[in-house]
């Protein structure tokens, strides 16, 4: 049997999240169009009884303001290290800039490295070819492959790719392992996820969840939860007029949630106000960020 590990890295908001989805054909980590929406390298495990390929995502690369994205950034690039491959994602439809250098720097040089293009879709073929160029002037040695991840464009080229590098090692996690992260970390982030949809712009991405408790009854899950924010403003904003957004987060959760528990959800979530908990260690840690 061939294993092998390979990170997915890249800027934030470029499709790290939805290629590994895609690549795994079931949703590991949490998608949506706002910038440091992962914050923690999270494993997606590829079997198909020949192959285990466990991928590993990682937090957008970015500049950091705060002790959570200099986590973040070394969580990413950490990642990138003693692993059998790496896919550089980046959106066909940024120019390449400081940011990007500075990826190109950090990455190690000696491990197979492969550049998604990502949202091809959304250029003209002369800025796909600029932008192509520009990589490949960077990254002379990789394989670069065009990618939608969004329409599934060329993903089975490049899962092809990526397994004419791993080689015959031993299984490391079971048949049936989807993840290496627990039921409580999937609770914590679909909330997440469900609250940036809906709140938009209004909150900041200085949200977090932490699960409380999560208990198993015949057909019925039941899980508490708290919403941390980092303002007393942002409170209100979270729960809105009534109560109205926090039981819009809530019904959008509970969809996902009886899919992952194949069960009812009895969902019961409060918000906290943890003021600057992005830079408290012990905070962060409670969180599992650290």
């Amino acid at each position: 049997m061939k294993t092998g590990f390979v990170a997915i890295v890249g800027r934030p908001n470029v499709g790290k999240s939805t290629i590994l989805n895609a690549l795994l054909e079931r949703k590991i980590s949490i998608v949506t169009d706002k910038a440091q929406t992962t914050r923690n390298a999270i494993k997606g495990i590829y079997d198909d009884d020949e192959y285990q390929i466990v991928f590993v995502d990682t937090p957008g690369i970015h500049k950091a303001y705060h002790a959570l994205g200099r986590q973040m950034n070394k969580e990413a690039l950490n990642s990138a290290k003693d692993v059998d491959a790496v896919i550089l994602v980046v959106d066909a439809s940024r120019n390449f800039d400081r940011g990007d250098e500075f990826i190109s720097e950090a990455l190690p040089k000696d491990i197979p490295l492969y550049i998604a293009i990502n949202k091809i879709d959304l250029v003209r073929l002369p800025e796909a070819e600029a932008i192509k160029a520009k990589y490949k002037e960077a990254y002379p040695n990789a394989k670069i492959i065009e990618t939608s991840a969004k329409d599934d464009f060329n993903l089975d080229f490049l899962l092809k790719e990526i397994k004419s590098v791993i080689k015959e090692g031993p299984r490391y996690f079971p048949k049936d392992a989807i993840s290496d992260k627990d039921a409580s970390f999937f609770v914590s982030e679909v909330i997440r996820e469900k609250a940036l949809l809906i709140l938009k712009e209004e909150v900041p991405h200085d949200l977090a969840v932490r699960v409380d408790e999560i208990k198993h009854k015949k057909d019925t899950v039941y899980i508490n939860a708290t919403i941390i924010v980092d303002k007393d403003s942002h409170k209100g904003i979270v729960i809105g007029k009534g109560g109205k957004r926090l039981k819009a987060i809530g019904m959008k959760a509970r969809v996902d949630l009886e899919e992952y528990f194949a069960k009812r959800i009895f969902l019961e979530m409060f918000v906290s106000v943890k003021e600057d908990w992005l830079n408290n260690p012990r905070l962060l840690k409670e969180l599992g960020y650290k």
